[in-house]
């Protein structure tokens, strides 16, 4: 039957169906541009959305009239009568709704799995329905929503429709939210709910966490956050943690000021229990810690292994217990594991060092069916079954999508899941590294051998004809020397080598290696005669910075998770006993001697932001005894005077050979 108000809302027809300007439609669903006669997109669509569900809620139409032009002005013009919604409504629809009938479609939501998705659950009955997906009988069925983040400068997320990863896959749609750009391409992380998502981004010009309803435009960035870095949510989505001054810290949504929970040389992801325990890593170069997510003791949980450099990226499965963390160090032992908070060995479950993260099993499938575990195998997002039980993974991996670019140290390329079966990736972007002469207005004078994105940490010899690299090459990172067009394998360890230091007379090479379990100071000749020496050995991780021009001493940064980063220097003759030359409740790192040896310069974030700083060198007294290298920690003589030499922020301080200049 017809009502006089269905008849007042005719459907527009009209042959000329492709005909510029033309109206077509029912008067009463129109969105304000059809209505106009302009261009239409899918967000029409969500604007007729929101009109049905308005008058399926309330019994009548959001935008009546007496005829057809009443009709479409009010469509134009008039907000429907929002006190018609019934008051046992859930709120969270209402939002929707309004979301769906902004005239400007610009603000308006802009796919219709967006509006899925903030529904979610708002109708525990249709939810149910909805969500549920038949078991399958090979038990390989994963559906999700999957949502795809771009990266040019600026971010783009995007929330596909629900695909099921079986032989066939129907196509994807996206739906692409624009951030800000961001110099942290890989920190983002969505809400356990799916409903938001953080991101680093820096927006007005301070690098920054931001939040994201997916069931809207509005971004908003969180004061006290600059500089974070590896955000990750609290199990109820009412808190963060996150990296930044040097400390693991606890931001709570619902207001307050961020919280330190620990302290950490520089944070390479953190997990959160539903009891209420965070696991994080200090640094690339260190084993996992814990600390409850109201601070307190911080205590390790996970031991480097031989030949292990560090742990990091974990992710806490649902049982709270166990967690997934990615290894790195030498090819045997580099990989995915499978660790737990009662100290039990972890398990290595794959070779991939990516971020890990897990997927629950969907909706519909046994209760004893198991989630999938996330990583990139190559360039591509994978899934792949993990057998709780065995520990293992099983079956194939299915790809996901294509990541460009892999994700090691420096990609680009990131990715989070959250428990609704909902995706967010990055897929990176291609970049080409390439050794590179410039003078000191960035003109490019030449290149130095081919290009190869494996390549890390140049320096340069002291006679300006060779580079010292670490290369990876078949998932193992070892020392190279170019020279000219020819580049030699220097080291042949499998575990990881790192940070190369030339002596001043060209002859030497210092460097760290995981070979121990930790990063262990090593040196060897240029020309690959007389093996390798360590020299300073450490239950933590030590980089090497400088070496003295007299050849007497070398600098080295000295990783702890308890005091940060600080500079520690060891006599390269006799025992090698090393000293203290500079410990601070700061981060200092990277630090470079003067042409004549007198001054040091290093980096230091004392004034709250990593800046370049210079003070006198005072050579350590020797050690009276010691049992043996390492044993004795006696600080170097303090000299007085330091002088911060950068004011808008400064890392990696390299001097000009006549010292004049840095």
């Amino acid at each position: 039957a017809s009502s006089p108000e269905a008849m007042n809302s005719p459907t527009i027809t009209s042959p000329a169906m492709t005909q510029a300007g033309m109206i077509l439609g029912t008067a009463a669903y129109m969105a304000p541009e059809q209505a106009r006669g302009k261009v239409v997109d899918k967000r029409a669509d969500i604007w007729a959305f929101g009109a049905v569900l308005y008058e399926m809620l309330t019994g009548a139409r959001a935008f009546g009239g007496e005829d057809i032009a009443d009709t479409l002005g009010n469509v134009m013009k008039v907000e429907p009568n929002w006190q018609r919604l019934p008051a046992s409504m859930p709120p969270r629809v209402g939002q929707v709704m309004r979301a769906c009938l902004q005239k400007n479609p610009k603000q308006r939501m802009g796919d219709v799995q967006s509006v899925r998705l903030a529904l979610e659950g708002a109708f525990e009955a249709a939810a149910a329905e909805t969500t549920a997906v038949a078991p399958s009988s090979s038990g390989r069925r994963l559906a999700w929503v999957v949502a795809a983040i771009a990266v040019m400068g600026m971010a783009a997320l995007a929330l596909p429709a629900v695909r099921h990863l079986l032989e066939t896959s129907p196509p994807e749609t996206r739906t692409e939210i624009v951030t800000p750009a961001t110099d942290q391409p890989a920190s983002f992380a969505l809400a356990p709910d799916g409903r938001q998502i953080v991101f680093v981004a820096s927006g007005d010009g301070a690098s920054r966490l931001w939040v994201r309803s997916l069931a809207t435009a509005a971004v908003q960035p969180l004061a006290g956050t600059e500089g974070a870095t590896w955000p990750f949510w609290s199990p109820d989505g009412r808190s963060l943690g996150f990296f930044s001054g040097g400390a693991l810290k606890r931001l709570d949504l619902g207001g307050g000021a961020p919280q330190t929970l620990a302290p950490v040389p520089v944070g390479s992801g953190g997990t959160w229990s539903a009891d209420g325990v965070i696991v994080f890593a200090p640094s690339l170069t260190t084993a996992l810690r814990r600390v409850s997510a109201t601070g307190g003791a911080v205590t390790d949980v996970t031991t480097l292994g031989p030949q292990q450099a560090g742990h990091g990226t974990p992710f806490f499965l649902p049982d709270g217990r166990r967690f997934l963390f990615a290894a790195v160090g030498g090819p045997d032992v580099t990989g995915i594991y499978l660790g737990s908070l009662d100290g039990s060995p972890a398990i290595r479950l794959a070779p991939d060092a990516s971020p890990p993260q897990y997927l629950t099993a969907a909706t519909g499938e046994p209760a004893s069916d198991n989630g999938w575990l996330l990583r990139a195998q190559g360039k591509a997002l994978v899934a792949q079954r993990l057998d709780l039980d065995r520990s293992a993974l099983v079956g194939d991996p299915v790809m996901l999508a294509d990541l460009v670019q892999d994700s090691g140290p420096s990609s680009t390329a990131g990715w989070s899941v959250a428990a609704p079966g909902l995706l967010a990736y990055r897929p990176g972007t291609l970049r080409q590294r390439q050794l590179t002469w410039v003078d000191r207005s960035g003109t490019v004078q030449g290149t130095v051998g081919e290009p190869d994105d494996s390549l890390i940490q140049p320096r340069v010899s002291p006679d300006g004809r060779r580079v010292a690299v670490s290369r990876t090459v078949g998932g193992n990172a070892d020392l190279w020397l170019l020279d000219g067009a020819r580049m030699s394998r220097l080291t042949f360890d499998p575990s990881l080598e790192v940070s190369p230091v030339w002596s001043p007379d060209g002859t030497r090479i210092v460097f760290g290696s995981a070979r121990t379990g930790a990063l262990d100071l090593y040196q060897t000749r240029t020309n690959g005669s007389g093996g390798e020496e360590r020299i300073v050995a450490s239950d933590l991780a030590m980089a090497p910075s400088s070496w003295s021009p007299d050849g007497r001493f070398l600098l080295y940064t000295h990783i702890d998770p308890q005091s940060y980063t600080d500079l520690w220097v060891v006599p390269m003759a006799g025992d090698h006993t090393p000293s203290v030359f500079l410990q601070t409740p700061f981060r200092e790192a990277n630090c470079a001697f003067s042409p004549d040896g007198r001054w040091v310069a290093y980096q230091s974030n004392e004034s709250g932001r990593m800046e370049i700083y210079v003070r006198p060198f005072v050579p350590p007294s020797p050690p009276a005894s010691a049992d043996k290298p390492g044993a004795t920690v006696t600080p170097a003589p303090s000299a007085a005077g330091q002088w911060q030499v950068s004011t808008a922020g400064g890392i990696i301080p390299a001097w000009r050979p006549d010292g004049k200049e840095l």
